[in-house]
């Protein structure tokens, strides 16, 4: 890595990209260091501390930096792209009008890009009118007045927006995907305070050869799971491919051979976010309606039993930690849905059939589309069983240790390597393009 790096920052063109994308990233540091004009730092900070406590903005947090901890211009961040995607992506599957576009090429992909921006100012303005509204009826805003709300919904809405527009940017002329770029800067913003949490709840008061083991065990762990990640996301299925031969005039077109690549985390970390939000919801709401202090009551309960703060904990009942249960019943739950909408083994097996091609030892048609869902099924069941490990790890370490949210070695740490990664084969790519043009 280091050594493609070096290489990278040698060319020209690759230099500037880098230093295009560093400039846009500290840009982005500074806007979520800027509060909303009229907010009280001390109350959001307060509130902020309190939801994550409960669990419920743990990944939300996480996802802007900090930002929210501070409400500053940038507080929604990206999270209303991020939201748009996903729902642009699961509509291109259930409406046949962005079903087409989808399938149209470049032209397809820029008509529907132009939607995803307007579905995202529109989230945007909707998480804008409820944030400021929510927390404002708690004590947000310095004067609780009408000007203050609608001047917090106009910044949360345009940040946004600028945000989106600032990884476009990158991902035009900078390097790596603009958004993917910012939402892993936000994440490693964070890891320097969680580090020292993690260090200080093992090292204090003790002697320094027991601070020295510690600290070595320590970094093996986090090594450890780094290694099984970077393994989880790099893991392929190759399915074989061999294309028929066929006669044009005298010569002897096609017999090639390829494969299907299909990735063991074929829905990414989108089923770990949908089932998150999904268990963080109840929560939310009753923070923000003021119901959230009362867990003595029936629905208290049911809110500790699907929060991640009170699961593996000792200071109360084993039972409410059987909501990671139901966690863990929800990843794989939407593992299976995602992947269903975004891989079509029939289309793949109709495609084949066109171009002649087909699976070794078996028939094509519908015998080829059967054997691709079930080879799918199988690596979606071995992705979901990575995610769970992947995204129970530090619920589990904060529940035994007390250690607090260390959200960076879960599934923060998979949209980390993914990117890393991701950018790194990007400037290799492009050096070994300029390579070719040099030569040509």
């Amino acid at each position: 890595m280091w050594r493609t790096l070096k290489t990278a920052f040698g060319i020209e063109d690759i230099r500037k990209r880098i230093l295009y994308t560093l400039f846009f990233v500290v840009v982005v540091r500074i806007g979520c260091q800027i509060p909303v004009p009229g907010t009280d730092p001390t109350v959001i900070k307060e509130m902020i501390d309190s939801l994550n406590s409960s669990g419920s903005f743990n990944i939300f947090n996480t996802f802007t930096g900090g930002s929210l901890e501070n409400f500053s211009i940038l507080a929604l961040n990206i999270s209303p792209y991020i939201t748009a995607s996903i729902i642009m992506e699961l509509l291109s599957i259930a409406i046949p009008k962005l079903e087409e576009l989808h399938h149209e090429g470049n032209e397809g992909r820029k008509k529907i890009s132009e939607y995803t921006r307007y579905a995202t100012v529109v989230l945007a303005l909707i998480q804008a009118v409820a944030m400021s509204i929510g927390f404002g009826n708690q004590g947000l805003f310095v004067q609780k007045n009408a000007f203050f709300v609608i001047v917090s919904i106009i910044t949360l809405t345009a940040g946004s927006a600028v945000l989106m527009w600032i990884g476009e940017r990158i991902t035009e002329n900078g390097i790596g995907n603009g958004i993917s770029i910012v939402l892993v800067v936000n994440i490693l913003a964070g890891i320097p305070e969680e580090l020292g949490v993690i260090w200080t709840r093992f090292t204090s008061n003790r002697s320094i050869a027991a601070t020295i083991l510690i600290s070595i065990i320590i970094i093996a762990i986090i090594l450890a799971i780094v290694c099984f990640v970077v393994w989880l996301h790099g893991a392929t299925r190759k399915i074989p491919i061999q294309y028929s031969g066929r006669t044009a005039g005298r010569r002897s077109v096609g017999g090639t051979s390829s494969h299907i690549p299909m990735k063991v985390l074929t829905a990414s970390v989108i089923p770990v976010i949908f089932a998150s939000s999904l268990m963080s919801l109840p929560a939310l709401i009753a923070q923000f309606t003021g119901h959230s202090g009362n867990y003595s009551s029936f629905g208290g309960r049911i809110l500790m039993f699907l929060t991640s703060s009170y699961w593996f904990s000792s200071s109360v009942p084993w039972y409410y930690s059987l909501g990671a249960l139901v966690y863990v019943v929800l990843i794989f739950v939407f593992s299976y849905f995602y992947t269903s909408i975004t891989f079509n083994p029939t289309e793949i097996a109709d495609n084949l059939k066109k171009q002649a091609g087909f699976i070794p030892g078996i028939r094509p048609g519908r015998p080829t589309s059967d054997y691709l869902k079930s080879v799918l099924n199988v690596i979606v069941f071995i992705g979901a069983c990575g995610l769970t490990i992947v995204a129970l790890l530090p619920m589990i370490a904060s529940g035994l240790f007390g250690i607090g949210r260390i959200s960076f070695l879960g599934t923060s740490l998979i949209i980390i390597v993914g990117v890393i990664l991701e950018t790194l084969q990007q400037i290799e790519g492009r050096m070994v393009s300029r390579e070719y043009d040099s030569i040509f």
